[in-house]
């Protein structure tokens, strides 16, 4: 796949995951992908865990599933019935949970380029996250983003130090295909703006 098939193939997997195991060679591919994201003065701020305890996924499912039902707890109607129909995780069927840290210190204490923005060290984390993603789909795997979740339970279920923040969880592994069309807006939750809706020249 050239790069814009890749983009456009990518998709957020939810329900699609085999459980099949993530081949060694794959996983250094798409962790050194990931790891050669650019970074704001360099710092490299991301940090990599690899979650396939079984009990440590089970615990994290079910820590997500509360969090669903408080969200779900917020809507009425037919939000409520739309929502009811997506799935929101694949925490239990696939074999393989990648977490991805920040840590503000790191390249510290002056970080070149982010004297005036704070969070460009986080952006510099979502871009790592972002090659993993399409290094993934690249290789034939799906990735998930898990986000009902609090970052305090996250950061003790895993021994994450103090300091470091737990962006994303990402379940990662084969599948048996991708949707062409996302999942929510298979489900009629939200649609995609056309791109000129998007566009501004010069000013706002």
């Amino acid at each position: 796949m050239n790069l814009y098939d890749v983009i456009h193939r990518r998709r957020d997997v939810r329900a699609e995951f085999t459980g099949a195991p993530v081949p060694d060679d794959v996983l250094d591919r798409v962790l050194t992908a990931a790891h050669a994201a650019p970074s704001v003065g360099l710092s490299q701020p991301w940090d990599f865990v690899l979650v396939r305890d079984p009990d440590v996924r089970r615990a994290f499912h079910d820590h997500v599933r509360t969090e669903r039902d408080a969200f779900a707890a917020t809507l009425t109607g037919d939000a409520a019935a739309r929502f009811a129909r997506i799935k929101i995780d694949g925490v239990l069927e696939a074999g393989l949970s990648i977490v991805v840290t920040y840590d503000a210190e790191r390249g510290g204490p002056a970080v070149l380029g982010r004297h005036a923005i704070a969070d460009a060290g986080l952006y510099s984390v979502c871009l790592a996250v972002q090659n993993l993603w399409l290094a993934a789909t690249a290789e034939g795997l799906g990735v998930g983003w898990v986000s009902f979740y609090r970052e305090p339970y996250l950061r003790d279920l895993l021994g994450i130090p103090e300091g470091i923040r737990p962006v994303a969880w990402l379940c990662v592994g084969p599948v048996t295909h991708l949707e062409t069309v996302p999942d929510l807006e298979r489900h009629g939750w939200r649609h995609r703006r056309p791109l000129d809706a998007a566009v501004h020249h010069d000013r706002w």
